[in-house]
């Protein structure tokens, strides 16, 4: 029997871990211009916080990777497999009522987190985004900073450059990249065991001094922003650090 966890760990650890510089996109080919699509659950009436949401959605991210499907179904296998190796691009929707019901038919993986959810969808060409997950709005997805409060200090820590002001959208791309460059650093047995819990995770944002004292931690997995949007190209944007 096939290990699902093991083959999925091993395609994101392969492509994911190698020289980013031979990921590339073809303008002119529309089918190399992939990216993962995220669908940020954001009602008028109580919305969730932000920090939730991010959480959710690195959650979200991580497990699309290293799903059971990676190895039983070919679609998502292929679908990563493409996405892995041309620019990793993730964009972030806001959806709401029928729009959020409708996309759950989407092939991904939903994540609640203390009630905010967030879905990541299989990575596709951005000419074939699904009409569904299409339709939902990029803008719209701000939500105030909030005051999670402590970390909890067995599960990993992702921090993000306050000082970059991101919005959520952009803040829950780099949450996202951040969850998966992770795993992909991690060994085998201690993401196996991660896997089990669900992808436990804290999300916070911090000064640009605090973010660049856990930038220099030993073993911290370091997200540089592409550039498309809001930051700098290069930017550093995001840490993970495991426990």
């Amino acid at each position: 029997m096939t290990d699902s966890l093991a083959f999925a760990h091993a395609l994101l650890v392969e492509r994911v871990s190698s020289d980013r510089r031979a990921r590339s996109e073809d303008p002119n080919d529309p089918e190399t211009v992939q990216a993962m699509q995220i669908a940020l659950h954001l009602p008028k009436v109580n919305p969730p916080r932000r920090t939730d949401l991010l959480e959710a959605a690195a959650r979200a991210v991580v497990s699309v990777c290293l799903a059971e499907e990676v190895a039983t179904d070919d679609r998502w296998r292929i679908g990563l497999e493409s996405w892995y190796g041309h620019l990793i691009r993730k964009v972030a929707r806001r959806a709401r009522n029928k729009a959020w019901e409708e996309v759950q038919a989407i092939p991904g993986v939903t994540i609640d987190a203390a009630g905010a959810l967030a879905r990541a969808f299989v990575p596709t060409a951005v000419s074939r985004v699904p009409a569904a997950v299409r339709k939902l709005q990029i803008h719209g997805t701000e939500l105030p900073a909030d005051d999670p409060g402590p970390v909890d200090p067995t599960v990993p820590l992702i921090v993000i450059d306050g000082g970059l002001s991101m919005t959520t959208g952009k803040a829950a791309a780099q949450v996202g990249h951040a969850s998966m460059l992770l795993a992909a650093a991690r060994d085998l047995a201690w993401v196996r065991g991660w896997a089990e819990k669900g992808f436990p995770l804290n999300v916070r944002e911090v000064t640009s001094a605090e973010f660049r004292q856990e930038s220099d931690r030993l073993g911290a997995v370091v997200v540089r922003d592409g550039g498309y949007t809001e930051v700098e190209p290069g930017a550093r944007t995001a840490v993970a650090c495991a426990p």
